[in-house]
């Protein structure tokens, strides 16, 4: 992408933006640090299995409360039994922030509580499929956040993983919410650029990317 042209703000759906360039060079270095160390445990970043015996090409790790499909819990039973990492206070800022520029309204943000983050690492051959995000007990908007290398992320509808859809290219830096009527649509990565992302975020290959949710559920 020519650095010289500005990406401009875009919403394919109602409820989902687009902001490029949110987050800086400087927040992306803190995230990629913060990502590592969760990598490390105490539930150590792997591929999901899924219930049909498939495993997800991506690596992923949570925080504040673990994700398998489909549900949620505070430890890790599919994978070492262990409690997954707090969710930090400054993350839930940065969440909020995030909600208060996407919508353009700061008021949008003051009820925004995100209590869990799955961070997904794609390499040069992972990818998602359509899917919805529905295991929260709260419509509240999901938060996507991309580091490294760029992504075709695949926006649908809330009734079918077919079209209408609409391609948008996720660089490093972007930020990506969506929530109200689109809360519920179909969302997939079919393809990452490899080699596209700058080594100067502390990511040398592969893309990074974090989703900000927030679950419903007590405690």
């Amino acid at each position: 992408m020519n650095a010289l042209l500005p990406r401009p703000r875009s919403s394919p759906a109602p409820g989902a933006v687009h902001v490029p360039g949110w987050l800086d060079l400087d927040r992306q270095r803190e995230l990629v640090a913060a990502c590592r160390e969760w990598a490390r445990g105490p539930v150590p970043m792997r591929h999901t299995r899924l219930p049909r015996g498939g495993v997800m090409s991506v690596q992923s790790v949570c925080v504040g409360w673990h994700w398998r499909p489909y549900s949620y819990s505070r430890t890790a039973l599919d994978v070492n039994g262990a409690r997954v990492a707090d969710f930090p206070s400054w993350l839930a800022e940065l969440g909020r922030a995030a909600v208060a520029d996407a919508y353009r309204d700061p008021a949008a943000s003051a009820a925004y509580a995100p209590d869990t983050a799955l961070v997904n690492f794609y390499g040069a051959d992972a990818v998602m499929g359509m899917h919805q995000d529905r295991d929260e007990r709260s419509d509240a908007p999901v938060v996507s956040l991309s580091i490294g290398d760029t992504c075709v992320f695949r926006f649908g509808n809330t009734r079918t993983r077919t079209k209408p859809y609409t391609d948008v290219e996720l660089e490093s830096g972007d930020l990506f919410v969506f929530g109200g009527a689109s809360r519920h649509a179909y969302h997939g990565v079919p393809r990452v650029r490899p080699r596209t992302g700058d080594p100067a975020t502390g990511l040398a290959a592969g893309r990074l990317n974090l989703t900000l949710r927030t679950t419903g559920l007590p405690g």
